[in-house]
């Protein structure tokens, strides 16, 4: 081709993109951007339990009543600092494991949670509260009973249920006294909640006149308790008392029938469940077990913890184990706390925490004392008869 040719076409078809571009109708202008949606204010409460492990049915128990207080309190709509607040839980499991408990309370710290609720045993509670009180995190724990926890001076640290001092001594007497037990053994599983309510619960006995025949010890792992059951068989107890939970105890109570150990058998708050009488089976007599739960309401309190049962029931198809009652109250207590400091920054609504008072709670009237002890705390007594726990008294 001619370049005169290729010059000329250029032309043209450079005349043919003007013409067509003359006849496009000009562009709309650009719409404006959408606002963006405002950012909820959100508040993160951490919640702690063993959710993997032998006592993971206690940790899901106590994990569902959070998050049931959780999504009551994102329906009401709670108001911090004149705007709407969105609570969200963080639910971490420490598998009752002193290294894990340490390792998701970090884990926490490190997420700015405002508050947490857990741990749940004692021996993971203990170690985790220096993490969350060098972080100024109030921590609740709704069920850790040995006395350390809130003896160690942290203004973080509280506690719904009254302490292994009350428990063990009250359970400790109550064999002496009531169950005429002279000669006692005890067993405990070595963690820092079993050895402290029995130890408790040996002081008592001595101090009521009874005489401890025996003390041995299991993890909280065992299932054969064989040798030291055989021992303790010697020794002839009229009561055997396990500081430890219903996942060791349950199979304990088996072992006892097929030695033919008809001794009494006793225990604190981590045996008063549920799931022993599913556990232990046939082989719990009535009137054989007797068990303290840490905690407890009776007259015209119990309406308000059967209402609550009943929700917790309806809500996730299953029965409350037993410190479901706690969490939620300790969930709530927090929140309480939050609004009369009109803030979720816990350097701010900590001293609300710390002197709460009376605040009404379906586990009952909550005030905490100057160590985060709760005041006035409650023990029920319990036994197994026909395959259920029933209560014999509330003792305060």
């Amino acid at each position: 081709m001619h370049i005169k040719s290729t010059l000329t076409l250029i032309a043209a078809a450079t005349l043919l993109v003007a013409c067509g571009k003359k006849e496009e109708a000009a562009p709309a202008p650009a719409a404006p951007a959408p606002a963006p949606a405002p950012v909820a204010n959100v508040v993160k409460i951490g919640h702690v339990g063993p959710t993997s492990g032998a006592i993971a049915h206690l940790g899901k128990d106590n994990e569902n009543a959070a998050r049931m207080a959780i999504d009551e309190l994102n329906a009401k709509g709670v108001m911090l600092g004149g705007q709407k607040v969105t609570f969200e839980l963080l639910a971490e499991d420490d598998a009752a494991d002193p290294k894990q408990g340490t390792a998701v309370a970090q884990k926490l710290a490190d997420a700015k949670v405002a508050g947490v609720v857990g741990h749940l045993n004692s021996g993971t509670t203990i170690p985790a509260s220096k993490i969350y009180s060098d972080a100024g995190i109030p921590q609740i724990s709704p069920s850790s009973t040995n006395p350390k926890y809130t003896r160690q001076g942290f203004k973080t640290a509280f506690r719904m249920v009254a302490d292994d001092t009350q428990l063990g001594g009250t359970l400790g007497k109550y064999a002496v006294n009531t169950l005429k037990g002279k000669a006692i053994a005890v067993i405990d599983d070595r963690t820092a909640y079993g050895q402290g309510v029995a130890e408790e619960f040996a002081k008592a006995v001595e101090a009521a006149g009874g005489k401890v025949v025996a003390k041995e010890f299991t993890t909280d792992k065992a299932t054969d308790f064989t040798s030291i059951l055989t021992t303790i068989k010697a020794k002839k107890p009229d009561v055997v008392f396990f500081g430890g939970m219903d996942a060791v105890a349950g199979p304990m109570l088996k072992q006892m029938k097929s030695l033919a150990i008809k001794s009494k058998f006793m225990g604190g708050d981590g045996i008063c469940t549920t799931e022993l009488v599913k556990l232990g089976g046939d082989a719990i007599a009535d009137n054989q077990v007797y068990c303290a739960e840490a905690g407890g309401v009776d007259g015209e309190a119990k309406v308000g913890m059967d209402e609550f049962k009943a929700k917790y029931q309806a809500k996730f198809n299953t029965d409350v184990k037993l410190y479901a009652p706690y969490v939620y109250d300790a969930v709530n207590v927090m929140v309480a706390a939050m609004v009369k400091a009109d803030s979720a920054d816990p350097a701010k609504y900590l001293p609300m925490l710390a002197t709460t008072a009376d605040f009404k709670g379906v586990s009952g009237p909550i005030t905490f004392d100057e160590k985060g002890d709760i005041k006035n705390g409650a023990l029920t007594l319990k036994t197994i008869r026909a395959g259920k726990l029933e209560t014999l008294a509330v003792l305060r």
